[in-house]
């Protein structure tokens, strides 16, 4: 088995590909032969030592895979070798082979593309449980997804979309704003040229979004909470940004709002059944072309460093995936 390992943490281009021997599944696991990973930023802040989990070194990072079922182990029931599937892992992914647990794999229907699979566990799983489970997003609300263009936030641009929000796209450059607007966002915010807060008074005639979906963080934050509708849900799901926000919390009192976090990792360690619906009907958009997700690079093993460097540069559009 070929994986990239992570020795120490450090930056990722510390990172090496290494030969070891193919995992054997344990009781309630099976063994996946790769045909491609996504690649998150969580994965690259795990590397870093940065995450709230630090797996006990050496590791191999990566925590979404899709391929197919090489070995089942003993009290697996539902799955068999050569079965096409996606599985969330936490870690592993980054590899020729990895080991799921049995209740974190899903069946893939036919016809659909190991790439597009492998984006589904955590990007569109943390987005269709931040709007659906912690958002209440119905039809009809407006939705503010930061960071639009990103993995999460395309994600959740396209969700919205499927839910009947109004979804407003907020980006950093004029491409990004190109690329949400193409993948269903109703309106543009390039906060890098132009005023969060005066552009959303305009566009929601001063009531602001009823859901912020916020995977940034850092000075975007506070102007956005300030902007949030009447009983409105800002949805914390990551720092994209570089730095964790210090909001005032007189704020939350004067606009009767929530401050909601979104731990989509352990949502699906404690509801696996809640998170298996999310993923079967996330699977069932992408086959009638509600989700179109955006694959915006693909890497051989050897060029993971590259591809972890580029998400934390926040140079990727939609998701990239490593292809063993």
């Amino acid at each position: 088995m070929r994986a990239l390992t992570c020795e120490s943490y450090d930056v990722p281009e510390a990172l090496r590909v290494l030969e070891g021997p193919q995992p054997v599944p344990g009781p309630g696991e099976v063994l996946i032969a790769v045909e491609a990973a996504g690649v998150n930023y969580p994965d690259a802040l795990m590397v870093m030592g940065q995450y709230q989990v630090r797996p006990p070194l050496p590791f191999v990072p990566g925590a979404e895979a899709a391929g197919t079922v090489a070995a089942v182990g003993p009290d697996v029931d539902g799955l068999r070798v050569g079965q096409r599937v996606a599985a969330f892992t936490g870690t592993g992914a980054f590899a020729t082979h990895v080991i799921a647990q049995a209740r974190a794999v899903m069946p893939l229907p036919d016809g659909l593309d190991a790439a597009v699979a492998a984006t589904l566990p955590l990007a569109y799983g943390t987005a269709m449980h931040a709007l659906v489970d912690r958002g209440r997003l119905v039809s009809g609300e407006t939705l503010l997804v930061l960071g639009a263009a990103g993995g999460v936030g395309l994600a959740a641009v396209m969700i919205g979309k499927a839910l009947g929000a109004r979804v407003i796209a907020g980006v950093s450059s004029a491409e990004k704003g190109t690329v949400a607007r193409e993948h269903g966002a109703d309106e543009i915010i390039d906060y890098a040229a132009e005023d969060l807060r005066a552009r959303l008074k305009v566009l929601t005639a001063g009531s602001g979004p009823d859901v912020i979906l916020d995977p940034v963080g850092d000075a975007l934050a506070e102007p956005a909470f300030r902007s949030i509708a009447w009983d409105g849900r800002y949805l914390v799901v990551g720092f994209a940004g570089g730095e964790i926000p210090r909001l005032p919390l007189n704020l939350p009192l004067l606009k009767g709002a929530s401050v909601v976090g979104v731990f989509w990792g352990e949502f699906a360690r404690r509801e696996p059944a809640a998170n298996a619906r999310h993923l079967a009907q996330l699977a069932a958009w992408v086959q009638g072309g509600t989700l179109r997700p955006l694959i915006s690079a693909r890497y051989p093993l050897e060029r993971g460093p590259e591809a972890l460097r580029a998400l934390l540069e926040r140079r990727v559009t939609g998701k990239v995936v490593l292809v063993p």
